[in-house]
């Protein structure tokens, strides 16, 4: 699958949507993602808290999780999209990027958009180098 502009605005359009049903009272930093399939399937996740912090779901891995929810594979997903309102443009945690190294094809991008038309964007050896994988627990 192609990863061009249009797809990546739709896909922004979609975490700009999700983002607007954030559930964040604590923070107040509402997040958005959307992730895309090879087969074209969109999938959207917001952040919700709650007041036993630990337990917070963030956007990326609620979008990844609907994804393998409605039967996707790891590494079926090529394109995710994060959206937080404001000017930055924030990078996922450290436990969405594991999380999405593993679920995602080791050729997707992510990009991270705020407010405007800047975004910043990492391959999957950019935003996690090293992973710990599967194969991790096999030798």
């Amino acid at each position: 699958m192609q990863i061009d502009t249009a797809l990546v605005d739709r896909l922004r359009q979609r975490a700009v949507e999700a983002a607007s049903r954030s559930y964040s009272p604590y923070s107040r930093f509402p997040v958005g993602a959307a992730v895309v399939s090879r087969g074209g399937e969109i999938y959207v996740g917001c952040n919700v808290e709650n007041a036993s912090f630990g337990l917070t779901q963030c956007a990326e891995r609620a979008a990844l999780t609907a994804a393998i929810a409605a039967g996707e594979r790891p590494g079926d997903l090529v394109c995710l999209v994060i959206y937080i309102p404001g000017e930055a443009r924030h990078p996922p945690c450290g436990a969405c990027r594991q999380v999405m190294r593993e679920l995602m094809s080791p050729e997707s991008r992510v990009y991270s958009f705020g407010d405007g038309d800047a975004y910043r964007v990492w391959s999957a050896n950019e935003y996690l180098p090293d992973p710990f994988t599967p194969e991790s627990l096999l030798g």
